[in-house]
């Protein structure tokens, strides 16, 4: 698996690239978040994680990581010395798909990369190269091509049900609240866009033949419940 190594501090980078590169990664190593940003443009090397250190010289790492997800779907993982509650929750609620706290061990990264991996990374049986996608037991989520099929059959969604389904899907069994689904699906504030998002998810589950795929979390939001098989 390539990744993507965002670290400023050269001993650290080159310390964890060495343990990565024992256990099978290939790393590119960005000193800041420009250089990261330009290695994940379109057309540019594909990445199954990025690591995402905060304390960049050049821009903040939320920052960086709000400009990444509108990039690319690859997940990132930060990995910080800030370790309050409050800067955990800002991190994922920008995106970031997993919170690692300085000084970590080594083992719980690795699992924490594989895991976060899992839902984004399948390889293709024909040609041995790595395609981005989500597999929720029959749902096949391309990313890339926004492309949704269910048991081998395609789906054709509208471009807000496809953003909204590869939401919930990339963290199963987490609740979404309402307000955050809006902010991040329809870049707008929750006033007056509730029944869209009723709307949508009623669609979703209707064309999708799966109803109870995304479970309604009454008073709170949506959370999506991957099926068997």
């Amino acid at each position: 698996m390539r990744l993507l190594l965002v670290e400023d501090d050269d001993h650290v980078a080159a310390a964890l690239s060495a343990v990565l590169t024992r256990h099978g990664f290939h790393i590119t190593h960005a000193r800041s978040g420009e250089e990261a940003l330009r290695s994940l443009v379109p057309d540019s090397e594909c990445f199954g994680v990025v690591l995402l250190d905060l304390g960049l010289p050049d821009q903040d790492g939320y920052e960086v990581c709000g400009k990444i997800r509108k990039l690319t779907a690859t997940p990132v993982i930060m990995v910080t010395a800030r370790s309050d509650v409050r800067s955990r929750i800002h991190g994922l609620n920008l995106g970031a798909d997993d919170y690692v706290v300085k000084p970590y061990d080594t083992g719980e990264l690795l699992a924490r990369i594989h895991a976060v991996s899992r839902r984004t990374v399948q390889e293709d049986p024909a040609t041995g190269a790595e395609s981005t996608a989500l597999l929720l037991g029959p749902v096949r989520i391309e990313l890339p091509t926004r492309q949704v099929s269910v048991g081998g059959a395609a789906v054709q969604l509208t471009r807000k049900e496809f953003d909204l389904l590869a939401l919930l899907a990339q963290r199963p069994g987490v609740v979404f609240r309402r307000e955050q689904i809006i902010s991040e699906v329809w870049r707008t504030s929750w006033e007056g866009t509730g029944r869209t998002l009723e709307v949508h998810v009623a669609s979703l589950r209707s064309k999708l033949r799966l109803p109870a795929l995304i479970e309604t979390v009454r008073g709170v939001g949506y959370r999506l419940v991957a099926p068997a098989g």
